[in-house]
């Protein structure tokens, strides 16, 4: 199996869409981290709210274990206060949910933005280079069969006919020659036929 043509111009082509698939890859795949990074700047007021909470739920804890050691009504004093850190606590944790939100959101995002950019150069780019390995793999088979340079000869009296100008013409033209079975017409004619493929004989 041939990855690649043999013939310069059809060879540097092929390297050429390789070459621009992988750099589109890889574009798309930096934009799509790009994207997360921006979007996950939107979980920074979350992680503020987060520390917030968290910070003024341990001040009010504190706060509620110190009056509690005041005489006869540190009960009473520490109830409020441990109520206010309570709800600190789910400020805290309203923070947290945020910043998991945002991020599951940017996950989603940066895989759906990879995804389908790959799936699109893929849809581009993959069909053309397997269409062309299996066709150069038949053509060579057949070019190695008996009788394969008849038929490769065949394929290129079908063929555009701007490509036979690139033939030399023999007495009869070339159809003739090729129902005779001149030898050289064959051979020049299989040869168009491999070099449309991008194969030498």
């Amino acid at each position: 199996m041939r990855l690649y043509a043999q013939t310069p111009a059809r060879r540097f082509r092929q390297v050429l869409a390789d070459l621009t698939a992988v750099v589109l890859v890889t574009l798309a795949v930096w934009f799509a981290l790009t994207v997360h990074d921006a979007i996950m700047l939107l979980a920074e007021p979350g992680r503020k709210v987060e520390d917030a909470g968290g910070s003024l739920a341990s001040g009010l804890n504190d706060a509620g274990d110190a009056a509690s050691n005041v005489p006869l009504i540190g009960d009473v004093l520490k109830k409020p206060l441990q109520s206010a850190a309570d709800a600190s606590d789910g400020l805290s944790d309203a923070g947290q949910s945020l910043q998991d939100l945002v991020g599951r959101v940017a996950n989603l995002t940066t895989f759906a933005l990879i995804f389908f950019s790959v799936v699109f150069v893929l849809v581009l780019w993959l069909p053309p280079r397997v269409y062309w390995i299996r066709r150069s793999a038949r053509i060579q088979a057949l070019r190695d069969a008996p009788g394969g340079a008849d038929l490769l000869a065949l394929r290129a009296l079908t063929g555009p006919v701007k490509d036979l100008a690139a033939v030399p013409v023999p007495a009869g033209g070339l159809a003739d020659a090729w129902r005779r079975g001149d030898a050289r017409t064959i051979d020049d004619l299989s040869r168009l036929t491999l070099r449309r493929a991008g194969l030498r004989a």
